[in-house]
């Protein structure tokens, strides 16, 4: 009757605790003692938290749910959070208690541990088992707890989360990560801003790769040909340092997007420079290189300008076509790439801010940049030269790309 009522209480996620007394003077031993009843204890869900497992379950990410519980109150919570559903099969090893995984063999657990899903009975030896074991896999593994006991895991795990309110010490020395609201929901929010920086340092990369490969081709190609450069010293260095700079800071101002957590996480082998990166990369800098080279070679003639005119084109069409790329590295697979553009003030007032610059640069700074100013219909064909890198790259982003495989994230969860 007592294993039916624990049972029951604990089927509806309740924590079971038994009470019981017994008159004696000396020491008290758990013998012979007298039931006077059992209690179920409701620890619910934080608001949000079956919200956050369900976008760490299309992120890509593993959750795994390790508790001291017995097995049907684990059951019951891992039902009420969104780990397990209603009606899953069970019977292929997801649900376990800590002292059978302890007694795997190596092998055993190897074979096993994707299958987990949740460990009732564990202590916190097993816990670390767990953690080493999805480490031998290959899985980058990121752990939450707050007791002194998590602290091994903790350590032991790729990324150690903890609790900032209800966390003890040790367990925060040896995280990585403090969770100052104690929410799982939070993981989620590292989760979204650790891929929008991985993101970014992508579209930055892109951006530079773009300059670097258009400018040293179109040098190259000149030099061996007419004995001259298309851009001078001064002209690439100025390239370089706003580009470099104020490039830099407004695509690492881009804020991380809800379409980041429907992809897979990057697998540790996966290059940074990714086939869609070099497939952008392709389109804007070939572009670019033939465009200087028909100014650089046909210019003075279409325009009807001297050389120094045609130099100072050449120069200002290629800062141009870096500022219009610069929207193209907003976005490494959308179409749209003034999707939100209104919200990120930065990268308008950079972007205008360079603009400036350049016009600055042109129209006043002649002998130190070796230019010439230019009149309207010169700064307007610069302008709708390097704005045509806009369709190009709607154009280049139609190529399809096979896309490799990308490894799998777990999270393991007290």
């Amino acid at each position: 009757m007592f294993e039916s009522i624990i049972r029951d209480l604990a089927s509806k996620s309740l924590r079971c605790v038994a009470f019981a007394y017994k008159v004696s003077s000396e020491k008290l031993e758990e013998t012979e003692l007298t039931l006077l009843g059992l209690i179920g204890l409701k620890d619910p869900c934080r608001p949000g938290a079956k919200e956050a497992v369900t976008s760490c379950r299309e992120a890509g990410v593993n959750i795994k749910m390790i508790t001291g519980d017995n097995i049907f109150t684990a059951k019951a919570i891992a039902i009420e959070c969104g780990i397990l559903k209603e009606g899953d099969n069970m019977e292929d090893g997801a649900i376990i208690e800590g002292e059978k995984f302890r007694n795997y063999s190596e092998q055993e657990r190897i074979a096993n541990i994707d299958n987990i899903r949740i460990m009732a009975r564990s202590s916190p030896f097993d816990k670390l088992l767990m953690v080493k074991c999805l480490k031998q896999k290959g899985h980058v593994v990121a752990v939450t707890g707050d007791g002194t006991n998590d602290a091994p895991a903790l350590k032991e795990a790729c990324i150690g989360l903890s609790m900032g309110i209800q966390g003890t010490q040790v367990a925060k020395e040896s995280s990585d990560i403090v969770i100052l609201d104690d929410n799982f929901k939070s993981v989620v929010t590292v989760l979204k801003w650790g891929r929008g920086v991985y993101n970014n340092i992508q579209k930055f990369i892109q951006f530079q790769l773009t300059v670097n490969v258009a400018a040293l081709a179109t040098n190259f190609a000149t030099a061996i040909s007419s004995g001259g450069v298309a851009l001078t010293a001064v002209q690439l260095l100025w390239v370089n340092l706003i580009m470099d700079s104020l490039g830099a800071l407004a695509l690492a101002t881009e804020q991380p997007t809800d379409d980041l957590m429907t992809n897979n996480p990057v697998g540790r082998t996966q290059p940074l420079i990714t086939p869609i990166m070099w497939r952008n990369i392709s389109a804007q800098a070939l572009y670019q290189i033939i465009v200087l080279l028909v100014l650089h070679f046909r210019g003075g003639s279409i325009f009807g300008v001297n050389p120094r005119v045609q130099s100072t084109l050449i120069f200002n069409t290629f800062v141009f076509c870096q500022v219009f790329n610069e929207f193209n590295a907003r976005r490494l697979e959308k179409k749209n790439i003034f999707e939100g553009i209104l919200k990120n003030k930065l990268f308008l007032g950079i972007v205008g801010g360079t603009i400036s610059l350049q016009v600055f640069m042109v129209e006043v700074l002649n002998k130190f940049a070796d230019t010439e100013r230019l009149n309207w219909g010169q700064w307007g064909a610069c302008v709708g030269i390097a704005a045509l890198s806009w369709p190009i790259g709607w154009l280049a982003k139609c190529i399809p790309v096979t896309r490799k495989h990308l490894s799998r994230e777990y999270s393991a969860q007290t």
